[in-house]
C-alpha cells in the first residue's frame, strides 16, 4: 500500500507541482486548500505525512499542527517563506518534524518525506556498528521503549512522541550515561533539520522533556551537558 501524503497549502501551483513529483515517487496525495480544509481532510483522509504551508487563510500551518498534535503523532512537515530561525524552531516547537523553505526543490521535498517515513517504519540504530541485534524493548528507569511498536511509556503512562522525538530519545537510551553532542544527535533524525541546524536538538529535548513529564528546572531523566548536547541519566 502506498503512503498517502496531505498537501495543504493555499498556493494552487504549489500544490500541483508537489503532486506531481510525489505521485511519480509512488505516493497518493490529497490537497487542502487552507488550514481549515487541511484540518478536516486530515480527520476524514488519515493521511501518513503531512506537508502544511506556515502561512494560510482561515488557520494558518501552526495552529493545524498545534490541534493535530492534540490528536495524533503523524509526522507533519512544514513549508515556510520565512527565513528567520525563530520561526521554523516554532514549528519544532508544535511538534512538527521537519521544514522546508520557499522556494524549495520539489527532489528535496519529496526526499525529507522519504526520510521522515523511513523512520517511522524502522527501527533506529545508536549510531554506531555494534555487530549486535537490536532490542526490541529498552528500559531506563521509569521509561520502557519499545522499538518495535514505536511506544513509550514513564511508569506505565504512555506517552505520546512525534517520530523525530522518539529517534533521540531511542539514540539516548541504547546508551546510557553517553554525552550526545547536538551533531551528533542531529545525524540521528536525519531529514529533520536537514539544512543542520543544531538549535533544532535543543528544541526537540524540551518537548521530550514535556512529553515525558521531566519539564522541571532539575531534570531527572534527560541531562543537558553545558555547551556540548545531552545524555540520559542513569539511576
Amino acid at each position: 500500500m502506498h503512503e498517502k501524503i496531505l498537501i495543504a497549502d493555499d498556493e494552487a501551483g504549489i500544490r500541483r507541482l508537489l503532486r506531481g513529483y510525489l505521485e511519480k515517487a509512488g505516493f497518493n496525495v490529497i490537497e487542502a486548500r487552507n488550514g481549515k480544509e487541511s484540518l478536516e481532510r486530515f480527520r476524514t483522509e488519515k493521511p501518513d505525512l503531512l506537508i502544511l504551508d506556515l502561512m494560510m487563510p482561515e488557520m494558518d500551518g501552526l495552529d493545524v499542527s498545534r490541534t493535530i498534535r492534540q490528536e495524533s503523532p503523524v509526522p507533519i512537515i512544514m513549508l515556510t517563506a520565512r527565513s528567520e530561525e525563530a520561526d521554523r524552531l516554532v514549528g519544532l516547537e508544535l511538534g512538527a518534524d521537519d521544514y522546508v523553505l520557499k522556494p524549495f526543490s520539489p527532489r528535496e521535498v519529496v526526499a525529507r518525506v522519504r526520510a521522515v517515513l523511513r523512520r517511522t517504519t524502522q527501527i533506529p540504530n545508536s549510531g554506531r556498528d555494534s555487530g549486535m541485534p537490536a532490542r526490541a524493548v529498552l528500559q531506563a528507569g521509569p521509561i520502557r521503549l519499545d522499538m518495535a511498536k514505536r511506544t513509550v511509556t514513564v511508569d506505565g503512562e504512555a506517552k505520546a512522541l512525534t517520530t523525530a522525538q522518539f529517534d533521540l530519545l531511542t539514540a539516548l537510551m541504547l546508551e546510557p550515561g553517553r554525552v550526545f553532542t547536538r551533531l551528533q544527535l542531529l545525524e540521528q533524525i536525519q531529514g529533520s533539520a536537514f539544512a543542520g541546524y543544531e538549535r533544532t536538538i535543543d528544541v526537540h529535548m524540551k518537548n521530550i522533556r514535556r512529553a515525558l513529564g521531566d519539564s522541571s528546572a532539575e531534570s531527572r531523566l534527560i541531562g543537558t551537558v553545558r555547551g556540548v548536547g545531552y545524555r540520559l541519566l542513569e539511576g
